[in-house]
C-alpha cells in the first residue's frame, strides 16, 4: 500500500483529485494534504509518502522551489506535476527534478489515473529490486557523487550501519585497513549575498561553484569530496581520506587544505566563511564525532570578533561562554511594545540590548544564532495574534530560505556584529510595519463582506488569498473568523452555495446538466456529478428524476 500527499493552495482542485483518482485499484492506502510547499514539507518529515502530486503556482512556496527543495532531502521521492500555465519554465524545472508525469488544469480522470499508475509501477518496481544493489541504482537513478553524499551523511548522523552497507564500503575507501578520514565543516555567513550578487539567485550554481573549489584546493596527498548539506542551508561538508604513510601529518594536511578553500573562496567570490576541522580518525564511523567537534568549533565562533573577515578552527580549545544576558524578559518587553503601537520604545529596548551584548567579552555564533530564532519565534507569534499578513508571520525560520517580503528580501546574512545587530532590527521593523498595515486595514473589514461575496459570485473560482490580500490580513485569521461567525469554513460555505443552487437549477427540466455545471463555475461535468453526490448522497440525475 502506498501514500500520496496532494499540494495544491485550491481546496477544489484537491477535492476533485480525491473524486477521480481510482485510489482502491491502484493500491493507496492514505491521501494527505497540504495547502502550499512549505506545509508539503512539513508533510514529509511527519509522513512516510511515496508520491507527491504538486501544483506549481501556490503561495509562500510554490512548485520550482518546493522541487528544488526535495530533490537533495528526499531524491528517492516520485513527483507529479500540476499546472494551468503552460510555462516553459515551469516545464523545465519538472524535467530537471525527473518528475513522472505533468498534468495541465482541469484534471482529467484518465490522464490523473495514468500518471498515478506510472508512480505505482515504478514503486513496485523498486521494491522487487531493493536488495539488489546495481538494480538499485539504475531504478533510483541515483549518480555516483549523489550515493558518496548520502552515505557520508548517514555516518555524520550517526545512522549508518556498516553489516547493512557492507558493499558500499569501497565508494569511501573504506573497505581499506590502513585509511585515515577527517572531515571540515564551512558555514557561509553571507550566502544570501554572494548568491544575490555572483550567482543570479541560483542556489544550485553556486553549491556547485563552491564544492569545485574545494575539489581544485585538495592536497594530492588527499582523498576529498565536499557537498552541501541538504537540511542546513549555508553549510558545505567535507570529507578527507588519507592512504597509509602520512598519519603524523594529517591533521596539518586537512587544516591547510581548508585555510586554502577558505582564502579561494574569499578571494573568487567575496564569501566570508567560518570553518572547523575536526580530529582524523582511523575508523570512517568515527568521522560522526569529528563532524561534531568541528561544528561546535564554528558554533564557538566570536560574532565580536568577525568583523567582515573568515575565521578557521583547526583544534580544541577552551570553549567561552557568552556572559550571561538575560534577553528573554527583553524579548518579551519589545514584542509587547510591538504589539501595542509603542515602536520607538520597541526600538530602543532592543539597541540597548544590542548594546550590552557588545560590551561583554564574548558572544558566540550558537547564541546569536539562538537569540534570533527567540526573537523571529516572538514576533511571529504577535503577528499570528493580531491575524496580521506580514513577512515575520510567514518565514520558516530565522535561517531558512531568503525571507521575502513585501519590501523585497531580509537577509540572514551577518558577517559582523553590527551587521548582526541590523539584522535584528529589521526584522523588529518589518514586524512593525506589517502590523500597523494589517491594523489599519481591520478598520473597515466586516467578515460578512466575505459571505457577500461567495453569496454573489459563487460561479467564480474563490480563492481565500483574494481575501487576504484585499484586507491584508492571514489566510488562518480569515478562515477561524469566518467559521466561528458563521459555522462553516470558507469552502465549505462556498460548497454549500453551489450545491443549493444546484438544486435549485436542477427543479428547472430545461436545463441541461453540463447548462448547470457551467452556470456553478464547474469546468467538468463528470467533477460536478462528483461533488453533488458527495454532498447529498444522489446523483443530479437522480436528483431530478425524485423530483419528477
Amino acid at each position: 500500500m502506498y501514500n500520496v500527499l496532494i499540494i495544491d493552495d485550491e481546496e477544489p482542485l484537491r477535492e476533485a483529485i480525491r473524486i477521480v483518482g481510482d485510489w482502491d485499484h491502484l493500491g493507496i492506502e492514505h491521501i494527505y494534504e497540504a495547502t502550499n510547499g512549505r506545509l508539503g514539507l512539513e508533510m514529509l518529515s511527519q509522513h512516510n509518502i511515496d508520491v507527491v502530486m504538486v501544483d506549481m503556482k501556490m503561495p509562500e512556496l510554490n512548485g520550482i522551489e518546493f522541487l528544488r527543495a526535495i530533490e537533495k532531502a528526499y531524491p528517492h521521492l516520485l513527483t507529479i506535476v500540476i499546472s494551468g500555465y503552460n510555462d516553459f519554465e515551469y516545464t523545465r524545472q519538472a524535467i530537471q527534478s525527473r518528475v513522472v508525469d505533468y498534468l495541465l488544469k482541469p484534471i482529467h480522470r484518465q490522464d490523473l489515473n495514468q500518471a498515478l499508475r506510472k508512480a505505482v509501477d515504478i514503486l513496485a518496481s523498486r521494491k522487487q529490486s531493493e536488495n539488489e544493489f546495481i538494480s538499485q541504482n539504475i531504478t533510483l537513478n541515483m549518480s555516483l557523487p549523489k550515493l558518496k553524499e548520502k552515505l557520508y551523511l548517514s555516518i555524520l548522523d550517526g545512522s549508518f550501519k556498516r553489516q547493512a552497507n557492507t558493499t558500499l564500503l569501497p565508494l569511501i575507501g573504506a573497505d581499506q585497513p590502513g585509511n585515515r578520514f577527517g572531515v571540515s565543516v564551512l558555514r557561509l555567513l553571507n550566502r544570501d549575498e554572494v548568491r544575490r550578487t555572483r550567482f543570479h539567485g541560483d542556489t544550485e550554481l553556486m553549491d556547485f561553484a563552491v564544492t569545485n573549489v574545494l575539489a581544485q584546493t585538495s592536497d594530492e596527498r588527499l582523498s576529498c569530496f565536499s557537498f552541501p548539506h541538504p537540511r542546513r542551508e549555508r553549510e558545505i561538508i567535507s570529507v578527507c581520506t588519507l592512504a597509509p604513510g602520512q598519519e603524523e601529518h594529517m591533521a596539518l594536511l586537512l587544516a591547510q587544505v581548508t585555510q586554502k578553500a577558505v582564502t579561494n573562496l574569499h578571494g573568487l567570490f567575496g564569501m566570508v566563511v567560518s570553518a572547523g576541522v575536526g580530529q582524523p580518525c582511523a575508523d570512517v564511523v568515527e568521522l560522526a564525532s569529528a563532524y561534531a567537534d568541528a561544528k561546535a568549533l564554528i558554533h564557538s565562533t566570536d560574532v565580536l570578533k568577525l568583523e567582515g573577515a573568515s575565521v578557521l578552527h583547526t583544534a580544541p580549545r577552551q570553549m567561552i561562554k557568552s556572559e550571561e544576558v538575560q534577553w528573554t524578559d527583553r524579548l518579551l518587553l519589545i514584542q509587547k511594545d510591538a504589539q501595542t503601537g509603542q515602536a520607538n520604545r520597541a526600538k530602543v529596548l532592543l539597541n540597548d540590548l544590542l548594546k550590552q551584548l557588545a560590551s561583554g567579552s564574548v558572544f558566540r555564533l550558537q547564541d546569536a544564532d539562538r537569540l534570533i530564532r527567540e526573537f523571529h519565534f516572538l514576533l511571529r507569534e504577535a503577528a499570528v495574534e493580531l491575524g496580521a499578513s506580514v513577512s515575520v508571520s510567514s518565514q520558516k525560520g530565522a535561517f531558512g530560505e531568503a525571507e521575502r517580503v513585501a519590501e523585497g528580501e531580509l537577509s540572514a546574512d551577518f558577517t559582523s556584529f553590527a551587521d548582526y545587530g541590523q539584522r535584528l532590527t529589521r526584522m523588529l521593523e518589518l514586524y512593525i510595519a506589517g502590523a500597523q498595515h494589517a491594523q489599519a486595514g481591520n478598520q473597515p473589514f466586516d467578515i460578512s463582506d466575505i459571505k457577500k461575496h461567495i453569496d454573489r459570485y459563487y460561479f467564480e473560482d474563490i480563492k481565500i488569498s483574494f481575501f487576504a490580500e484585499t484586507y491584508f490580513l492571514s489566510r488562518e485569521y480569515l478562515m477561524k473568523l469566518f467559521k466561528q461567525q458563521f459555522g462553516y469554513g470558507i469552502h465549505e460555505y462556498v460548497q454549500k452555495v453551489r450545491m443549493d443552487k444546484a438544486k435549485e437549477l436542477l427543479s428547472d427540466s430545461s436545463l441541461k446538466i453540463q447548462e448547470i455545471s457551467d452556470m456553478l463555475g464547474y469546468k467538468d461535468k463528470n467533477y460536478f456529478s462528483k461533488a453533488f453526490r458527495n454532498y447529498y448522497q444522489v446523483s443530479p440525475s437522480e436528483y431530478r428524476v425524485s423530483l419528477q
